[in-house]
C-alpha cells in the first residue's frame, strides 16, 4: 500500500511539473537558469518528432469525436483523455525546452524534461569529452540521458553521485552520458570550470 501511495505521489508531482513547464514555455521563461549559470539546451533534436506526435494525437481526437458523436458519455470521456494526451505531449516537449542543462561555477546540472535532475559538483568531474553514441546498454554506474537515442557528451567522475529516479529510487553513477545541442560549448564550459589537477 505504501508503495502505491509513493508511486501515486510521484506521478502527481510529475504531472504538476509538466504543467508548470508548459506555463513557463508559454511565458518564454526557463527553470533553474538564474544566478549566473550558462544554459545548454538539448531539445532541438526532438522538436519535429514531438510536434509530429502531437499532430497525430490531434487528428485522432477529431476522428474519435466524429465516430463517438452518437454516444455522448463515451464521447466526453474519450475527448477529455485525447485532449489531455495532446497537452501532455506538448508539456513534455516544453519541459525539455525550459529545463536545460546548466553549468555554473560549482556544478553541472544534468536534466531531461522533469524526469532527470542530477547535480554534479565540478570537483567530482575527472574528465569530460565530446563523444557521439547512438546505442546505450544498461550498465552499473552509468546514467544515459539520451535525446532521440543519442548522447554526445560523456562525463567521467572521480567518485559516485546519487541519481534519484522518478519514483524515488536511488543509484550511484560514475559516468554520465548526455545530449546537448551545443556539445562543444558544454565541454569547453566544463573544462574551464574544473579545478586544475594537483
Amino acid at each position: 500500500m505504501r508503495a502505491a501511495v509513493r508511486v501515486g505521489r510521484a506521478l502527481v508531482r510529475h504531472e504538476a511539473r509538466l504543467l508548470v513547464s508548459l506555463a513557463l514555455w508559454l511565458a518564454r521563461r526557463t527553470h533553474g537558469t538564474g544566478g549566473g549559470g550558462t544554459a545548454f539546451g538539448y531539445a532541438r533534436g526532438q522538436t519535429a518528432v514531438m510536434f509530429g506526435f502531437a499532430f497525430v494525437c490531434v487528428v485522432e481526437t477529431v476522428a474519435m469525436s466524429v465516430l463517438l458523436s452518437d454516444w455522448p458519455t463515451v464521447h466526453a470521456v474519450v475527448l477529455f483523455l485525447d485532449v489531455y494526451t495532446v497537452v501532455f505531449v506538448v508539456a513534455l516537449h516544453a519541459a525539455s525546452v525550459v529545463r536545460p542543462h546548466v553549468v555554473d561555477g560549482g556544478a553541472l546540472r544534468v536534466r531531461r524534461a522533469v524526469h532527470v535532475d542530477l547535480r554534479i559538483p565540478v570537483e567530482r568531474i575527472a574528465a569530460v569529452r565530446r563523444e557521439l553514441r547512438t546505442t546505450h546498454e544498461p550498465s552499473d554506474g552509468v546514467l544515459d540521458v539520451a535525446v532521440g537515442a543519442q548522447t554526445n557528451v560523456t562525463v567521467e567522475l572521480t567518485g559516485p553521485v546519487t541519481h534519484v529516479t522518478l519514483f524515488g529510487g536511488r543509484r550511484e553513477v560514475r559516468v554520465v552520458r548526455l545530449h546537448a545541442d551545443d556539445s562543444d560549448g558544454l565541454v569547453r564550459a566544463l573544462a574551464a570550470g574544473r579545478p586544475a589537477p594537483l
